[in-house]
């Protein structure tokens, strides 16, 4: 229990120091020492308004979220806990954030992007198979194992996958405060309003009823 503690303590401080330098944020560096994001001031502009320094606390830079493992009872048998400025208004304008994701037997993490940042991933424990595919079509794949760590460079479709028969997870690092996430099936799929069928069809050399079929199986119960 003590070396499993040890490496989750690792992995957190690794993969936030491999994005914790300005040259290699993404996101615009910060002008003061911090603006704690204030998400209630009604205010719009790229990130968030800074909140009333006077105001800030010590919780607006903590969270617990990803200190235990989450829920992987779904579909896809994965379950991502994001540690970013929406869970920690502290790391608004730091451009670093974190996420855990945990796997059961067989679980997937599916085909993804992250439109506004690079993503690297420590294996905490369990083996995955990863992959991401370039512009030029080409795909790269891996099998990682605890203690090891794999990127995912930013924009390009990634996935992983335990193909294992033992529960596995990681913690995934983002040089922004907000990678964004953008689910390849879900995003063709279920967008609201939906994608024209003759779209999908002539995509995927498909019919109708089988695009109709792929959306009741993707789209949210109600």
């Amino acid at each position: 229990m003590k070396q499993s503690s040890t490496m989750f303590v690792l992995a957190a401080i690794l993969v936030a120091a491999a994005f914790s330098t300005p040259s290699l944020a993404n996101d615009p560096d910060p002008l003061q020492d911090f603006c704690v994001a204030d998400p209630t001031s009604g205010i719009t502009i790229n990130g968030f308004p800074c909140k009333n320094p006077a105001n800030v606390t010590a919780g607006d830079f903590f969270f617990a979220g990803i200190a235990k493992a989450g829920a992987t009872n779904n579909t896809q048998g994965s379950l991502v806990t994001g540690a970013n400025v929406e869970k920690i208004p502290g790391l608004n304008t730091l451009g670093v954030s974190l996420a855990r994701v945990d796997y059961a037997p067989g679980g997937l993490n599916p085909p993804h992007t992250h439109p506004r940042a690079t993503e690297i991933v420590f294996v905490l424990y369990g083996e995955l198979d990863v992959g991401f595919i370039t512009t030029a079509n080409v795909f790269v794949s891996k099998h990682i194992a605890a203690g090891e760590v794999f990127v995912f460079p930013r924009g390009l479709v990634h996935f992983s996958k335990n193909n294992g028969d033992m529960p596995a997870a990681v913690i995934a690092a983002f040089n922004s405060q907000l990678a964004g996430t953008q689910t390849i099936a879900l995003a063709l799929f279920t967008s609201s309003p939906p994608l024209p069928d003759n779209v999908l069809t002539k995509a995927f050399q498909i019919g109708t009823k089988e695009v109709t079929k792929i959306r009741a199986k993707l789209s949210p119960n109600k």
